[in-house]
């Protein structure tokens, strides 16, 4: 067998093996206590549901944006996470984030293996522990599928599976350990992440800068070509999923149908749409023309700042925080633009820099008014909780770019991360998926001209 043929079957080959010691598993009765409420249980169940949404959401939101010849490449890297990540969180990840603590580094990777004890394990405050652990399961879904916006048009498919694999055991479990777990270091020290700015955000951010590192620049990037977008209402669409599913990434990190859940939904939705107005009238402001992606994206960078602050701070503070984080993230892709700095998608200035500009406003914002086991931020006299916030997202930066910088060199040193100039010229539909796009308004051209070369209309086509 050639080694060509070992690459090829090593995918599934690695599956079968997972799939084969899954019926090993002994199999445990359900745990229930009585003390489970019932509407704590449908509000986390149809949360789950929404924050799986954002995933297909995202890949809209993405493949709206590349050029359309690697829209369905781009696509796919967002959704396949789907399956990638549920696979490996009911093996270890589930264990690696919230199992046996380590020295509140690391989950004990044997305490829940393959979901082992979970759904006989005890509660998880009034929902079961298999229905938290779903739950979770989402949001580590999403994470690597950030990533992909920054390594569009020239990672290849099979290097970005492994990305996601060693991203989701490295980086995203530690941190969520760290931040949630009840023994992890970053809760104990006194850092506060209500739904996910650094364990999602800032860490997808920092993964984003990291693999545009390794991979270098695009061709078009290199000769400053200008890649038009495939198609906007993708895009739109794309916000829409994600503006909906975050009702549930935030709200839903409540764990209950209770008053905080409602706070967390009103912030979210009132940062979202203040950040979506922010960047579209600071774009005027700087004599451009309001445009369609510059609401969707400020929009989102609106979702990402007020994630980790969602439950811990006022309705009208979250005024503020989407406005301001909007504006600087569009002042970070302005500068962006002017460095040789190849990040496809801007994840790093909207993610990585809105995840971290939230953190800090959560250090600024927070109030025990809002949520009573929260903290009160600078504004209420609360300065070494202020420093806590800035000082926890020092540590997730660092952490999270190192980490991913050498996984991405790793996976360049098991095989070329990168496709080939000719692969890369042709589309990452063509070349990884032997597919392609076919855009709504590219088969209206093509019949305009069939039209126009054997019909008599000479009535323009609505």
């Amino acid at each position: 067998m050639s080694k060509f043929s070992l690459k090829q079957y090593a995918p599934f080959a690695v599956l079968m093996i997972v799939a084969i010691a899954a019926l090993f598993i002994p199999l445990l009765p359900n745990f229930d206590d009585g003390k489970y409420s019932a509407p704590d249980i449908a509000f986390v169940l149809i949360s789950a549901a929404l924050v799986f949404l954002m995933t297909p959401g995202l890949a809209f939101f993405y493949g709206g944006m590349v050029h359309r010849k690697n829209v369905l490449s781009t696509m796919i890297k967002s959704v396949v996470a789907a399956g990638v990540i549920t696979v490996l969180w009911t093996v270890v990840g589930f264990s690696l984030a919230f199992g046996e603590t380590i020295g509140g580094f690391i989950g004990n990777p044997a305490t829940f293996l393959f979901f082992q004890g979970v759904n006989s394990g005890p509660a998880w405050g009034t929902i079961p522990l298999s229905l938290f652990a779903v739950f979770q399961l989402m949001f580590a879904i999403i994470t690597p599928g950030l990533v992909v916006g920054a390594v569009a048009e020239r990672i290849k498919f099979t290097s970005y599976i492994l990305f996601i694999v060693l991203f989701a055991i490295f980086v995203y479990s530690p941190l969520a350990h760290w931040t949630w777990s009840p023994d992890g270091f970053l809760l104990k020290m006194g850092v506060l992440d209500f739904a996910g700015g650094t364990v999602v955000h800032i860490s997808a951010g920092m993964a984003a800068l990291a693999g545009a590192l390794v991979l270098k620049r695009r061709k078009s990037h290199l000769e400053h070509k200008e890649v038009p977008p495939a198609n906007i209402p993708y895009v739109l669409i794309g916000t829409g999923l994600l503006w909906f599913g975050w009702f549930g990434f935030n709200a839903g990190s409540a764990l209950g149908a209770n008053s905080l859940a409602v706070s967390a939904f009103l912030t979210t939705n009132t940062a979202a749409g203040a950040a979506g107005l922010s960047w579209m009238f600071f774009d005027v402001a700087r004599g451009k023309k309001p445009s369609v992606l510059g609401f969707c994206i400020g929009a989102v960078v609106g979702l990402v700042a007020i994630t980790p602050g969602a439950g811990f701070v006022s309705i009208p503070s979250s005024i503020f925080i989407g406005v301001i984080a909007s504006v600087i993230s569009n002042l970070v892709v302005s500068w962006k633009q002017k460095t040789s700095l190849d990040d496809t998608l801007d994840v790093f200035p909207c993610h990585g820099v809105g995840g971290i500009v939230g953190m800090i406003l959560t250090g600024v914002f927070a109030t025990k008014t809002v949520n009573s086991i929260g903290a009160d931020g600078l504004l209420y006299g609360g300065t070494e909780f202020f420093f806590t916030q800035v000082k926890g997202a020092v540590i997730v930066i660092i952490f999270s770019f190192v980490v991913s910088f050498i996984i991405f060199k790793f996976i360049n040193l098991i095989q070329p991360i990168r496709v080939s100039e000719e692969e890369e010229e042709m589309g990452l539909d063509e070349s990884q998926h032997n597919e392609k796009y076919s855009q709504g308004t590219l088969l209206v051209e093509e019949r305009a001209v069939y039209i126009e070369k054997n019909s008599p209309l000479t009535e323009p086509i609505a």
